[in-house]
């Protein structure tokens, strides 16, 4: 079969790590796509090159393997025809005579931009003075980092593959060993306390494993630690494979090398590669052990004593491991050669895959040669339990043959592959030991990506783990959850109650798009910025899931040319926390909101009275609310002494001492903040000042206050004073606290700020926050929109009337449902007839069909429903139905013309 042709350069063209593995190995050819060469600048003569591209006579040659230097060019290929910058065609047109060739690639010397140009002009034979380069041009090979680009996505390649590959392994040495499949039992937590990636391995490898009769008790370590090691490998391979994705086809600018030659992203590919090695390691040694695990499982003593000492031997695989493993980083970190480096660790991973192929065939072997165990050799997925059928058929007085153990499913599956495509179906018979290193040495090829029966046993891999026959429970993501029955009724309840107190207020509904533009999220939030969910570009278009719904408030004002609006919005939002108890990633937010222009203190007054009757009207317990003001706080620091550009960062310090100590916040603002020790202590004496709202602000306008100097102070104390007023004559002061510790660290805040905390004993923080924005929509449109509003944080309300549902043994209803239409039997038609009406009168009905009194009233009681109709056959002879009343136990019977009517009274 003809190897298949890549072409570079074609519009919308993106270079796989796994092409470029193909590439380098010669299993795919390499064409320049003509628009591509179109785009190129013509070559241009010269009768001489520059000196900087003349190589120096004692320069120290840099020669990789054939493949990974095949590698490097392809990736040098690449970047230059996605450069965004003027290439002459010289240069990738020779790269692409370079990997037509089939050999000569250890003679590329890569040790600098003149060597470099110099072996590829000798290996294709061509006049290097006839070669139209300039030194930026073959210097693009450096900046660009192409070389160790190349190698992470061979890694990449590679080790992506062996994912799959030591899961099947793992399970076969599971099978051989007898190993308890409780190892991979691993609970899986919504709130961050456990990891995905080790939760998905046990998971896996549960499925390959299904249905297996040889899991026994042995619990060893080394089957115990599958999860954990397996799981970081993924982890370092996903991270791995991310960043090469973008680094093989990220442009980069024509520049002229340095000396060191650091340029794109060496250091990250370096680190990445690097957490990779380490999750290697442990694999090899857990697989090592497994496999000599798998010797003792051998029946045959001979064989097992024979193929041990064989195993002994050949511990210098392992053993040649751990030298690399030490050396490579013993070397980078006395030299900094990353290609080194690079190279060392993909060594790593070609003894990795013969450690692997050694498990597997120990495994593979054990297996074969224990005639206890049933060798499925039909389709393995099928559920074809034949064992002890064929004993009915048996001669009467035949002895039946005592019933073999079975394998599980994806195991038997894997076992066939392997035995099929490996094996060539060969019995272990004759020399078993010479069976086995012909074994060894197939299966360490067939985990090469270069052959292509591995894309088979990947496939069927994938194939078993996906297709869910343990019935796998299906999981949520972290920091989300699911809501039904009594937990709904109570959130149902308090959205009612939260959107009645809006109406009043005047407010009407506005719903957002879930997901924004990123540009219109970024720069809103301070320091909270990196906790906004990004989205894959969808087509040009780059989108996050909304922060908060202030922001699209704002954009929806100056999209659409308001100036002003009152509006409430419930609705979720997203943020990339790290869960924990009462933080999620995905909640709800209850937003009222006035922006236009008004009286000063006029629009803040009525959002705090709004705060108050919400807590109040939902009856949580008792709460504060905390104030400050924005330019009370700026003021504040500027008395302090801290830089202007300074204020956001450390307001967002400041804003931590609800959740952490002073001596906490001001080592933050010391050591990363840059703030001097004076400084801190003073930001320290002054937001301690907490009180009730006159007592703290006649205290900031005393004489000689520090506050009364500061021009923003001045007005801000101004306008608290108006604000503390009003809510005095409203009666809402009982619940306030002038707070100046206060801070709320997002950017957008401009005046008055507050927050509302429970104070109850449910511990679950703050419940609700606001402040005035007057600049958000000036961001957007550049029409300045003054804007004051209020968040709710429902999600803690709902575990505060949770909990208060507990302690008062309060009995929620998961529905409305007033009447349970019960008839005593199976008839359908009688019970449509009678329920029918009460829909027709509005009347809240459920209908259940039984012959069993009990099944009715046990259902009524657990759904609290308090009024029964009973019809049986004596009732629907006579015309009359039964009304019972759940709570009173009490019954009486009327006729069927007259329930509905009485129904309704008694409702």
């Amino acid at each position: 079969m003809a190897a298949p042709t890549v072409e570079l350069g074609a519009k919308g063209f993106s270079l796989p790590s796994t092409t470029t593995y193909s590439i380098a190995n010669s299993l795919a050819h390499v064409e320049i796509d003509s628009s591509a060469l179109d785009k190129l600048k013509p070559s241009s003569s010269s009768s001489s090159l520059p000196p900087s591209l003349i190589p120096s006579p004692n320069h120290n040659p840099r020669f990789l393997p054939p493949v990974l230097a095949r590698a490097a060019i392809v990736v040098f290929l690449n970047k230059l025809l996605s450069s965004d910058s003027s290439v002459r065609r010289s240069l990738p047109v020779l790269l692409q005579q370079t990997l037509a060739l089939s050999s000569g690639f250890d003679k590329i010397d890569f040790s600098s931009p003149a060597a470099l140009l110099h072996s590829l002009c000798s290996i294709t034979n061509t006049d290097v003075s006839t070669v139209s380069v300039s030194p930026d041009e073959i210097g693009f090979f450096e900046t660009s980092s192409s070389a160790e680009v190349a190698i992470a996505a061979i890694l990449d390649c590679c080790a992506t593959a062996l994912i799959r590959v030591s899961d099947a392994v793992a399970a076969l040495s599971c099978e051989a060993r007898r190993a308890d499949l409780a190892a991979f039992d691993l609970p899986v937590s919504g709130d961050g306390f456990s990891r995905k990636d080790d939760t998905d391995v046990a998971a896996d490898i549960k499925m390959l494993l299904f249905g297996s009769k040889l899991a026994g008790k042995n619990d060893l370590p080394v089957f115990l630690q599958i999860p954990s090691s397996f799981g970081l490998f993924r982890e370092a391979v996903r991270s791995l494979h991310a960043c090469v994705r973008i680094e093989l086809n990220s442009s980069v600018k024509l520049r002229k090398p340095t000396e060191d030659g650091n340029y794109g992203k060496k250091a990250s590919v370096v680190d990445l590669v690097w957490f990779l090695a380490k999750p290697m390691k442990t694999m090899a040694e857990s697989s090592f052990k497994r496999a000599e695990l798998n010797i003792e499982s051998i029946v045959d003593e001979k064989v097992r004593s024979e193929i041990d000492s064989l195993f002994r031997k050949q511990c210098v695989v392992f053993d040649g491991f751990k030298k690399t493993f030490h050396s490579i980083f013993v070397d980078y970190m006395e030299g900094d050669d990353s290609i080194a480096f690079l190279q060392g660790v993909y060594d790593l991973l070609v003894k990795l895959r013969e450690i692997l192929a050694w498990e597997a065939a120990l495994a593979v072997f054990s297996i074969e040669t224990d005639d206890s165990i049933e060798k499925n050799r039909g389709d393995a997925l099928v559920n074809a339990q034949t064992n002890g059928e064929n004993a009915k058929g048996d001669k009467k007085g035949e002895k039946k043959k005592k019933k073999k153990k079975t394998l599980g499913k994806g195991t038997s599956a894997i076992l066939q592959l392997l035995t099929d495509q490996v094996a060539n179906c060969k019995e272990v018979s004759g020399d078993k030991v010479a069976t086995l290193v012909e074994w060894v040495g197939d299966l360490s090829k067939y985990f090469d990506p270069r052959d292509s029966r591995l894309e088979i046993l990947v496939a069927k891999v994938k194939e078993i783990v996906e297709s869910n026959e343990v019935r796998r429970l299906p999981k949520i993501p972290k920091g989300a959850r699911d809501f039904a029955g009594e937990q709904m009724a109570i959130r149902e309840q308090a959205f009612s109650t939260i959107a009645s107190v809006f109406k009043m207020h005047g407010a009407e509904a506005l719903d957002t798009p879930v997901f924004e533009l990123k540009e219109t999220l970024m720069g809103k939030y301070g320091e909270d910025s990196k906790l906004i969910y990004d989205l894959a570009d969808q087509g040009g278009e780059l989108c996050s899931l909304r922060y908060d719904l202030t922001v699209p408030f704002a954009r929806h004002l100056a999209m659409n040319n308001l100036s002003a609006m009152t509006r409430y919005q419930i609705s979720k939002v997203y943020r990339r926390d790290n869960p924990s108890k009462g933080r999620y990633r995905e909640f709800y937010q209850c937003d009222f909101d006035i922006a236009g222009q008004y009286e000063p203190m006029l629009a803040d007054f009525e959002v705090i009275v709004v705060l108050n009757q919400l807590l109040d009207k939902l009856d949580i317990g008792t709460y504060e609310i905390t104030f400050n003001h924005r330019k009370l706080l700026d003021g504040m620091l500027d008395i302090c002494g801290v830089p202007a550009e300074k204020f956001r960062t450390v307001c967002s310090s400041i804003d931590k001492l609800d959740k952490q100590t002073f001596e906490q916040v001001k080592k933050e603002l010391v050591e990363e903040k840059g703030l001097s020790v004076e400084t801190a202590d003073r930001i320290g004496a002054i937001v301690k000042k907490r009180g009730s709202p006159f007592e703290i602000l006649t205290e900031l306008k005393a004489e000689g206050s520090k506050f009364l100097e500061n021009s923003g102070s001045v007005a801000a104390l101004g306008e608290l004073d108006i604000l503390f007023q009003a809510l005095k004559e409203a009666n809402c002061l009982d619940n306030l606290v002038f707070d100046l510790s206060l801070a709320r660290g997002l950017d957008y805040y401009t005046g008055v700020i507050y927050e509302a905390v429970f104070k109850g004993t449910t511990q679950v923080g703050s419940i609700a926050a606001g402040g005035r924005y007057d600049n958000l929509v000036g961001m957007f449109s550049g029409k300045q929109v003054p804007a004051v509003g209020v968040s709710l944080g429902i999600e803690r309300v709902f575990a505060i009337k949770e909990q208060q549902a507990k302690d008062r043994n309060q009995v929620v209803r998961a529905t409305d449902t007033q009447v349970l239409v019960s008839i005593l039997g199976k008839d359908v038609i009688s019970a449509s007839k009678l329920v029918t009406p009460l829909w027709n009168a509005n009347i809240s009905a459920k209908m259940k069909v039984s012959k069993r009194v009990m099944d009715h009233i046990t259902f009524a009681k657990q759904k609290a429903i308090p009024w029964m109709v009973l019809v049986g056959e004596s009732e629907l002879a006579s015309g009359v139905v039964k009304l019972k009343n759940i709570e009173l136990n009490e019954e009486i019977t009327i006729s069927r013309e007259d329930y509905v009517e009485e129904l309704r009274k008694r409702l």
